[in-house]
């Protein structure tokens, strides 16, 4: 069943649920994991990539164009990139409605080609408002791809959890790519470049992926592959609560660090380095190292009972972030590795879990309305990061995310046991 209008943040866990539990067609997906081309599979990776790349440009340049601009201090202009943000959680809801109803290759075509002319328009920007307004057709753009084309990756997938991993990995490659590339182009061809060089890299993947991605048949919307596990309403409504509430903060940590972790290197590498490129190649080094634990982890999702793992990475962010708070130098360096690690590895949990409990035919729509809810409300991030660290500091916002970290421990504490699971799958509900 489909709703006629988009639901609400409030309604999403309960419109989820409603739409998996839907009377739905007999299977008929009965493809193997096997049948996307290899290089289909590197170019929904590489897009993954690109989206968390084009995402973080900005954050990454920001020093350059607020002096441009003729901005005092970089915190200042941070809000203005919050519209990339906003837009990147709230057109998950359509991007997943029309990956289900239209078809997942025609709309990675079209993130492909629009986030391509999207950064090329915004490296043209002459003003903070046009900047703004570029940053946010990037972010609608960019928020295409997980709704999209990671459900498209796994609905052929034996081993998701593997296959989660490595595209996570692929993902967060894409952050420290943010970090390194960016870095070198700001230096050697102005902030601008830094939109062009990845622009055109993105229309030429949307050119072979037209023509190396076969026809996919008829829309996931019109076919069904079953979840994994088939569970009760109750449980259902539970697994998608704590899976929303525990993707909202994440993605604020995810957001406060990969959009401020440049500048607090910055600030706490003062003295000892003073070089941005070097910068943003131990930035790039730290997020390339983090993004290994998406790999480890995607494989231990597919052997460990999932909340048990979800919740060990939770509480292990904590003395990491309460670490990195006080750091200086090279052991901010250390203890900023061990936080990104922690963060990162935490990533895969949501993506998993719909895999696991939610019917291919609508799983586009429902990581769509969770994308919304967390990406919507984690977009306050970075309107909030330039006024909380000119206010009050690095280490206080350290401080408040060693804090969120702990709710969100709190939150995996109520997901279902396996247990739990087990006992609804065989027809009790616990």
């Amino acid at each position: 069943m489909t709703p006629d209008r988009s639901p609400s943040l409030a309604e999403a866990p309960a419109a989820a649920a409603e739409a998996v539990l839907a009377p739905q067609p007999l299977p008929v997906n009965t493809a193997t994991a096997d049948d996307h081309p290899r290089a289909v599979v590197r170019l929904l990776n590489i897009g993954h990539a690109l989206d968390h790349l084009f995402i973080l440009i900005f954050a990454t340049a920001v020093g350059s164009i607020a002096a441009e601009f003729g901005f005092a201090r970089w915190e200042d202009l941070m809000p203005y990139g919050v519209g990339a943000f906003f837009l990147f959680g709230l057109g998950s809801v359509p991007a997943g409605r029309l990956g289900d109803l239209w078809g997942r290759r025609p709309m990675m075509l079209v993130f492909f080609f629009g986030l391509g002319v999207a950064a090329l328009v915004t490296s043209l920007a002459q003003g903070p408002w046009q900047l703004a307004a570029g940053l946010t057709l990037i972010g609608a753009f960019a928020a295409i791809y997980h709704p999209v084309g990671i459900p498209m990756l796994v609905q052929r997938a034996r081993q998701p959890g593997a296959v989660i991993g490595l595209n996570g990995l692929a993902g967060n490659l894409g952050v420290a790519g943010a970090a390194l590339l960016t870095g070198f182009l700001v230096q050697w061809l102005g902030w601008r470049a830094a939109f062009v060089v990845p622009g055109l890299a993105s229309i030429a993947c949307g050119v072979a992926f037209a023509r190396l991605c076969p026809p996919q048949g008829e829309p996931p919307g019109r076919s069904r592959k079953p979840p994994a596990v088939v569970l009760p309403r109750a449980l259902l409504m539970r697994a998608l609560t704590v899976m929303t509430a525990a993707a909202v903060t994440g993605s604020l940590l995810f957001n406060f660090t990969t959009n401020g972790n440049t500048q607090f290197m910055v600030e706490r590498f003062a003295g000892v380095i003073e070089d941005p490129a070097l910068i943003g190649l131990l930035l790039a080094a730290v997020y390339a190292v983090a993004s290994l634990a998406q790999v480890v982890v995607g494989r231990l999702i597919d052997r460990v009972p999932l909340k048990r793992l979800y919740l060990g990475i939770i509480l292990a962010q904590i003395p990491w972030l309460l670490l990195a708070a006080v750091g200086q130098g090279w052991w901010l360096f250390v203890a900023l590795t061990g936080a990104m690690v922690c963060i990162f590895g935490a990533i895969p949990f949501t993506d998993a879990m719909i895999v696991k409990y939610v019917d291919d035919r609508v799983r586009s729509r429902v990581a769509g309305m969770r994308l919304a809810v967390s990406f919507g409300i984690s977009s306050a991030a970075v309107w909030l990061l330039g006024p909380v660290v000119k206010a009050s500091g690095f280490t206080t916002l350290f401080l408040l995310m060693a804090g969120i970290a702990l709710c969100t421990a709190a939150v995996v504490l109520w997901l279902p046991s396996d247990r739990a699971v087990r006992e609804a799958a065989a027809g009790g509900e616990r």
